[in-house]
């Protein structure tokens, strides 16, 4: 009975979300403590075990980001930035949507995804402002490109490091197999763009010769201040690409950033804090302890075990139930906590499997569908969620299905690309 129940829970959460019919903050809260109060998740673990309950390193590295970005944004270096990228795409919708997915997906797989838009969605917010055009469809572009870029490397999505400390994958594991078909998958979505999003794109004249008058340069409101931020951000960024060396969890990493970037710039710390999203972090925690409802009930675990029988001996269909079920279940109970409770039962398969090489083809195939699979809806990803977070606090709300919608479309495709990468690199 717990299993039916948790799951009517989740779906019924799921739908108010989806329809929009509630605010989602209040929808998670009343979720998270049916869960809780039900006895479907267990007390304590709520808040101490990240894989039945709040996972900590995902919500704290989120906070210092935003405590980075917020003092960082005092500079006014987000207005340089949007300026200078305004007049190099000469105020072309299509070329600064390229613009700026690819600095996103450059981006990505070393500041990870979620930092990465935390960066970029201001500067975008602020350059769709100045070219009076709606941010929308660059926002949901940086965030499907961010997802995308992300899967190149182990710290470039966070799913990607419960996969390498589970695998025992390295950094240059997931460079070599995850990067190559990155690549295309990202290439292939540039060029799809221009059609996913020709609605969008509008060319004003005289918004953008105001915006090609204007000198970037005057944006900086202090230099002494941004210098400082950028020796922070710096040691933060290299903390980031330093974590199987340092064996420090980015979480820790981030908080002592903002910790160190508060005291050398003396910011106002009431200030600072006003920008942080706290409705994206009480929406986080609300949804992991939703789905730590489905992960106790036994309800993921019996998927994979259902996944794991059903296929036995036939290796390559094993392989493509991971890659479409990871990217169909990622798309709908968040990335993070579902890798983080299929993970064993990935391993479980792995083990049962004599050749090395077929077993880590497993790895890659759960990877890329959990990877690409935060496409697929508007909660499926950390990156979507803040992104949201950041366009409605902006004046430019993003809907549930008005992401989604083009989600799924991504999604489908860069699975297929992925399914035929798998095949043809460890089975053919």
């Amino acid at each position: 009975m717990s299993p039916v129940l948790a799951l009517a829970i989740f779906v019924v959460a799921f739908f108010h979300i989806a329809t929009e019919k509630a605010d989602k903050v209040k929808v998670v809260l009343i979720a998270a403590g049916l869960m809780a109060a039900l006895g479907l998740v267990p007390g304590a673990e709520v808040f101490f075990s990240e894989h039945a309950g709040i996972d900590w390193n995902v919500i704290f590295l989120l906070f210092g980001m935003m405590v980075i970005v917020g003092i960082v944004k005092q500079t006014g270096v987000f207005e340089y930035l949007a300026i200078w990228a305004a007049k190099k795409a000469r105020g072309r919708p299509y070329r600064l949507m390229v613009m700026l997915m690819t600095i996103t997906a450059v981006a990505s797989p070393f500041l990870d995804n979620v930092t990465t838009i935390m960066v970029v969605a201001p500067v975008t917010v602020v350059v769709c402002n100045r070219l009076r055009i709606p941010a929308q469809p660059y926002l949901i572009a940086e965030v499907l490109a961010s997802n995308i870029g992300g899967a190149a490397t182990l710290i470039g999505d966070p799913p990607n490091i419960i996969i390498g400390s589970r695998a025992g994958l390295t950094f240059t594991d997931f460079l070599v197999h995850m990067a190559p078909v990155v690549a295309v998958v990202f290439a292939g979505f540039v060029l799809f763009t221009k059609v996913l999003f020709r609605k969008s794109f509008r060319y004003n004249p005289e918004h953008v010769a105001a915006v090609m008058a204007l000198q970037e340069r005057r944006a900086i409101t202090d230099p002494a201040m941004l210098r400082r931020c950028l020796v922070v951000f710096t040691a933060v960024v290299i903390g980031f690409g330093l974590h199987s060396v340092l064996h420090l969890d980015p979480a820790i990493v981030a908080l002592v950033g903002a910790g160190v970037m508060l005291l050398v710039t003396r910011a106002d710390v009431g200030d600072v804090l006003a920008e942080v999203e706290w409705p994206t972090l009480t929406f986080f925690m609300g949804l992991f302890v939703m789905v730590a409802g489905l992960v106790h009930t036994g309800v993921i675990e019996t998927i994979g075990t259902w996944t794991t029988q059903a296929f036995g001996d036939n290796h390559f269909a094993a392989a493509t139930a991971l890659l479409f079920g990871s990217s169909a279940l990622g798309a709908f109970f968040d990335n993070i906590p579902y890798v983080a409770t299929m993970a064993p039962v990935v391993e479980s398969m792995v083990a049962e499997i004599p050749d090395p090489a077929t077993g880590q083809a497993l790895w890659w195939s759960f990877a890329l569908g959990a990877d690409f699979g935060g496409n697929g809806t508007a909660v499926a990803a950390s990156a979507n969620v803040v992104a949201l977070g950041i366009a409605a606090r902006a004046g430019h709300p993003i809907t549930f299905w008005q992401f989604t919608r083009y989600g799924i479309v991504v999604t489908l495709l860069s699975t297929a690309v992925a399914w035929g990468y798998v095949w043809l690199r460890y089975f053919v």
